[in-house]
């Protein structure tokens, strides 16, 4: 089972989103969890991460 937790990248705006990591990554939007989820793989999540880094440096 994934334990959800709020992102370290995420601001303190508000917009949160959380993640769970295990096989998958998965991420959901904190204000509206009852909308779902996206799956990640954890290369494809770390990608991400990546690009997300380098564009806000």
């Amino acid at each position: 089972m994934n334990v959800w937790h709020t992102s370290s990248y995420s601001g303190g705006s508000g917009s949160c989103v959380e993640v769970a990591e295990g096989e998958a990554v998965l991420v959901r939007d904190t204000q509206n969890r009852d909308l779902g989820h996206i799956d990640y793989t954890p290369e494809a999540w770390t990608s991400f991460l990546s690009c997300t880094t380098l564009t806000n440096s």
